[in-house]
């Protein structure tokens, strides 16, 4: 068993050890749906709640790999459950917000090939973490997930009033933006120094 504090696990994986902009992990929906708040706001949300979900059963799904000795279906039952989770995701969000299932398009279902969604059990697998620690680490990864994408739509809306060198507009501005926001959290790294 893996006896990091939770504050510790907490932290590292929310900030320090941010999924998006420092370990560069689920990429293609941060670029590509933080153009609006409200479009990523609801993607960061959905992709939270399918990681936190995710993350309960393929823990309990583990224990029985585990029990079994059959370690080597791990990775095919994670991608079993999170396709299943995310496609309990989709059929709700089509059923109570058509507009909103139109606006993510493509991304919705591409959740399930989300590295950032498969990567939550994996690593909490491998640190041995127990049933609680977990869970933190699952919150604070799709927490950090939905906090770096909302960011960048925020800081993007914002770049839209602004007089932008025709040279820097749309996707070099995307990706100019995702680094600097990717450099302010290389900066939380030294919290984690000496810990």
């Amino acid at each position: 068993m893996n006896t990091d504090s939770l504050t510790h696990i907490f932290l590292d994986a929310f900030l320090i050890n941010n999924f998006v902009l420092c370990v560069f992990l689920g990429m293609c929906s941060f670029l590509g749906l933080s153009g609006k708040f409200a479009t990523a706001w609801r993607m960061g949300v959905s992709v939270m709640f399918v990681i936190i979900v995710s993350d309960a059963l393929s823990y309990a799904v583990n224990l029985l790999l585990v029990r079994f000795h059959a370690e080597y279906l791990r990775i095919i039952m994670f991608i079993v459950i999170i396709a299943a989770t995310v496609q309990l995701t989709e059929m709700f969000i089509k059923k109570v917000s058509p507009a909103l299932f139109r606006e993510l398009g493509v991304y919705l279902p591409l959740i399930t090939t989300n590295c950032a969604v498969l990567a939550v059990p994996i690593f909490q697998t491998a640190r041995n973490y127990n049933f609680v620690q977990s869970t933190v680490f699952s919150v604070a990864a799709s927490g950090g997930y939905c906090a770096a994408l909302v960011l960048l739509s925020l800081v993007r809306e914002r770049v839209l009033l602004s007089d932008v060198p025709s040279l820097a507009r749309g996707t070099a501005m995307t990706l100019i933006l995702a680094a600097i926001l990717s450099m302010a959290f290389m900066g939380f790294g030294g919290m984690g120094a000496g810990g």
